[in-house]
């Protein structure tokens, strides 16, 4: 039996690590064996004494585990290894130690404890090592004795696993999985161990594919990672997503900035594109900017006149989604695109004056005497004609002020009688002398002026 003590080397121990996190890295490298070997689940349990035992079913752990050194065969995997860098193992065993936590390690190459030996040459300083005993034992994998831990801290660490937390996996993409989001808060994972938790997430990641950029700010520290390590992956995540349930919550998210309470996914340009093109595909929907929604709310209400969902967006949104369109992708319905959709919509076919029945021509020749009435008077009396065909697309429109052709064109069903005729003529009088949409207060000022002058025509009468 030969018993050395192996120097750990440590200089400094991370503060603001307590027993939990200790525990989370003895777990980490139980779960990192058992996938690198493909044995049995780890088992994690108390005994008679109260004594925790962590044991995984591996190759069992030797004294060259103790180094730091990076693992040649944990960076050479492509399975979701948690530790890489032999810092954890140390780590957490320093936390123990300062923490009052006693700590045996068996496995079929010895039994491994902590204590604290003069440094090799330095009798003045203390350092802690582990004291190994090469005795084989008679036991398959690595099991942790730990005495001094309560359940509440074992609670605790299992916590900060996907594995142990009964997530619910919406779905799994190259580059991480989809959670649903727990009552309370969202959580990212980081190779199925938690990172962060996000409050106003609107779903919980696992991490699976990092980019090099992760790796390197990866450090000792796993817990209360910053945002911005994980930011461009949980956005990789979400354009890879393609199942129905994950898509419906992004179109879902869309009109919840109406009501003020968008997650914070959506705060990020690239998914909020990748919501409003999703919306696009499901619904009938316009997009407006808040400006345009304040200036032009006659198309707004043309729009929803015509089904569709109209829904505010700001205005890097819309340069976003125009800058698609113009790359070849695909083409939203803006605002603008609406407009030339509707003007696109009407498609006219005009009755010449002597191909209208004696009554229809009866009704058509009122024309000058009802713009008279207004004070429209030639040469300002706007020039008037007649289509049987008016948009397209829908079949409630009755007349239209035509700036291409500097026209009033009435649907040839309006002359079945007078006041038909004379209301829709008047109407689209009043788009021709102002310029003016729907809803304005230019226009509406015309309309009630009109009102006012035949009124008073009328009672003189």
């Amino acid at each position: 039996m030969t018993i050395r003590a192996f120097d750990l080397n440590i200089e400094e121990v991370l503060e603001n690590w307590e027993v939990e996190h200790a525990v989370r890295e003895i777990i980490a490298n139980a779960l990192d064996e058992q996938l690198l070997s493909a044995t049995d689940e780890i088992q994690i349990l108390k005994d008679a004494r109260g004594d925790w035992h962590i044991r995984d079913y591996g190759r069992g752990l030797h004294i060259e585990h103790f180094t730091l050194n990076e693992d040649k065969e944990k960076l050479g995997s492509s399975l979701p290894i948690i530790g890489k860098f032999g810092v954890g193992l140390k780590d957490a065993l320093a936390t123990f130690y300062r923490r009052g936590i006693a700590v045996l390690i068996r496995s079929r190459h010895g039994t491994f404890r902590l204590r604290e030996v003069s440094k090799h040459g330095f009798a003045q300083i203390t350092t802690l090592h582990v004291e190994y005993d090469d005795i084989p034992q008679s036991i398959v994998g690595t099991e942790f004795v730990l005495r001094g831990v309560t359940d509440a801290q074992i609670t605790k660490a299992k916590s900060l696993f996907m594995k142990f937390a009964a997530e619910e996996t919406l779905e799994t993409t190259p580059y991480g999985m989809i959670l649903r989001r727990c009552p309370d808060t969202a959580r990212v994972y980081i190779l199925g161990v938690l990172a962060s938790e996000e409050p106003n997430f609107l779903f919980s990641y696992n991490i699976t594919n990092l980019t090099e950029s992760m790796k390197k700010r990866l450090n000792r520290e796993r817990l209360n990672v910053g945002r911005t390590t994980y930011t461009e992956r949980v956005k990789a995540i979400l354009k890879a997503a393609t199942s129905q349930s994950v898509q419906d919550e992004l179109v879902n998210q869309v009109t919840r900035r109406a009501y003020g309470d968008q997650r914070d996914e959506m705060s990020w340009i690239d998914v909020s594109q990748l919501a409003l093109n999703l919306m696009h595909q499901k619904a009938k929907v316009a997009y407006v900017t808040e400006d345009e929604f304040q200036v032009r709310p006659d198309v707004v209400g043309q729009a929803k006149s015509d089904g569709l969902q109209v829904v505010v967006i700001t205005e890097q949104q819309k340069a976003k989604v125009e800058a698609q369109a113009t790359a070849g992708g695909p083409q939203l319905r803006t605002f603008d695109v609406y407009v030339r959709e509707f003007s696109q919509s009407f498609q006219f076919k005009f009755v010449e004056i002597d191909e209208l029945t004696r009554e229809e021509r009866a009704v058509f020749e009122l024309s000058d005497p009802i713009l008279r009435l207004v004070g429209l008077f030639p040469p300002r009396t706007p020039q008037v004609r007649v289509s049987e065909t008016m948009r397209i697309t829908a079949t409630d429109t009755e007349g239209v002020w035509d700036t291409a052709l500097r026209a009033i064109v009435v649907k040839r069903s309006c002359l079945s009688s007078v006041e038909r005729y004379a209301s829709t003529l008047l109407h689209e009088a009043a788009h021709a002398t102002t310029g003016a949409p729907d809803v304005s207060r230019q226009f509406e000022g015309v309309l009630t002026q009109y009102l006012g002058v035949l009124a008073a025509k009328a009672l003189a009468k």
